[in-house]
């Protein structure tokens, strides 16, 4: 057995030759294909941070001041810190597993090559085949119903551009569009994208800040929450969803052409994302309060102008973008299933991809509901595939003490021993468990049912105004 520093230089190595492989054979000698590299072939600790700070925040950041409402201006704080910095913990121990799989399984020398590595697998490498089935299962479920709410905000938003159009009809126009992502062959190749998809949410949330602030309080405005346990449960797990974003955690590590620098990345990345959040939300609440309860899209509050409308366009880019994010996993997995993930060409890939997009446009059809949807799966969904499992993988994979020396990655320098360790992934699971899928769940699916009993399932144009005939509506 190697010494703990030379297994771990041991481990570095490998991990620098096989990405170092992997990056010779991306490059080209094309004309012009240092430029394509530079756009296209993303793997640094930079790319890394974009990936994650893109991703965490989306639509979601339009549902935030909505969430406030229901649970009032402290308490929406408080959890956003809160859910901010349980989500980086558990995206670190995520990252620490990753690590321990690969070290293992390259100490056997087995290739990555041509491979993604999947959260799944690595379940199923440390823990066995029903952690796998247990992984696979949630977070392939999460993953769809994240895609699909990626395409009923492309519908809500747009409609507050052009409301010519039902929501239902944009959405079949965008789920076409989405269907685009297809053609991306892995998280490598989300460079630009993801530096894109941060400046444009950066620009909405600053949107939302600065215009709610110089439109100032509504006439007789109100902070009543929180006035009912529904609505303030609903409220805290669309918190939750908003730092559950790290379900692709593992493919983003898999691109890095050093993984076992990610470690940190997601934390950084949720202090810049509270720059974004806390004051939008903040703002809008103050501006508006209780008006937001039945508007769970910030946008439809705000005036009609150009700086909207802006903010508008730029948010249905980043879905675009998150849309992918979301289902490029799920793409890997429909790939390893019918064999085909090996496939060297990106035109056949992407036919083989489409079958997925096709029950993702069809959920986004029938669930409309924009804002209650997010509530639901941060509930039913999140807690567990990106709280409740990583923590418990955790403590089972190291509950041995061999498991624990031979470890590849030692404790964070904050903790002085594995048994903080052990208390900080139980609280996690105990708090998730109790307030996010049982309080949770039941708010929120109350609030669910309700929209459905409202609205109906299918609904052509959820929580669109009344139509005066010849009048523009917004």
């Amino acid at each position: 057995m190697l010494p703990q520093p030379q297994a771990e230089e041991a481990m570095v190595s490998s991990f620098n030759l096989t990405e170092r492989d992997d990056r010779e054979d991306e490059k080209s000698d094309e004309p012009g294909s240092g430029f394509k590299n530079f756009l296209w072939h993303g793997g640094s600790v930079y790319d890394a941070w974009f990936s994650c700070a893109s991703n965490q925040v989306a639509q979601v950041l339009l549902t935030l001041p909505y969430s406030f409402s229901q649970m009032g201006m402290l308490s929406g704080i408080i959890l956003q810190v809160f859910y901010g910095i349980l989500g980086s913990w558990t995206a670190y121990l995520i990252s620490i597993l990753y690590i321990e799989y690969r070290s293992r399984k390259e100490k056997e020398n087995v290739s990555f090559k041509n491979h993604v590595i999947q959260w799944f697998e690595v379940l199923d490498g440390l823990l066995g085949p029903y952690w796998k089935a247990v992984g696979l299962a949630f977070n392939c479920t999460f993953l769809l119903f994240g895609s699909v709410i990626q395409l009923i905000a492309c519908a809500s938003n747009i409609y507050y551009i052009d409301d010519h159009l039902d929501k239902r009809t944009w959405t079949y126009i965008f789920g076409a569009c989405c269907a685009t992502t297809v053609f991306i062959p892995s998280f490598h190749n989300y460079r630009i994208w993801s530096f894109l998809g941060l400046g444009m949410t950066t620009y909405t949330a600053w949107y939302l800040t600065i215009g709610a602030l110089v439109n100032g309080q509504v006439e007789g405005v109100e902070h009543s929450g929180p006035t009912k346990l529904v609505l303030y449960f609903t409220g805290a797990t669309n918190i939750l969803y908003t730092f559950g974003g790290h379900a692709v955690t593992v493919e983003i590590m898999h691109a890095m052409w050093k993984p076992q620098k990610f470690k940190y990345i997601y934390l950084l990345a949720t202090l810049y994302v509270f720059t974004l959040t806390l004051p939008s939300a903040i703002a809008m609440y103050w501006a508006y309060g209780d008006k937001l309860l039945t508007h769970a899209n910030a946008f439809a509050l705000l005036p009609r102008n150009g700086w909207r409308d802006a903010a508008v366009i730029l948010m249905l880019i980043h879905q675009f973008i998150t849309f992918g994010f979301a289902c490029t996993p799920l793409y890997f997995v429909w790939e390893k299933v019918i064999g085909m993930h090996d496939t060297k060409s990106i035109f056949l890939r992407a036919l083989v991809r489409l079958p997925v997009v096709i029950p993702i446009w069809f959920l986004a059809i029938i669930f409309p509901f924009f804002g209650p949807i997010n509530s639901a799966v941060g509930a039913l969904l999140v807690s567990f595939t990106v709280y409740v499992i990583p923590s418990l993988a955790h403590m089972l994979t190291f509950r041995s003490a061999s498991a624990r020396k031979n470890a590849a990655e030692k404790l964070p320098f904050f903790l002085p021993n594995w048994t903080v360790m052990f208390v900080v992934n139980t609280f996690i699971v105990v708090w998730v468990l109790v307030v996010g899928f049982g309080f949770g769940g039941w708010a929120s699916m109350n609030n669910f049912i309700n929209q459905v009993d409202t609205f109906g399932l299918f609904a052509k144009c959820y929580q669109c105004p009344p139509r005066v005939p010849g009048a523009k509506n917004h």
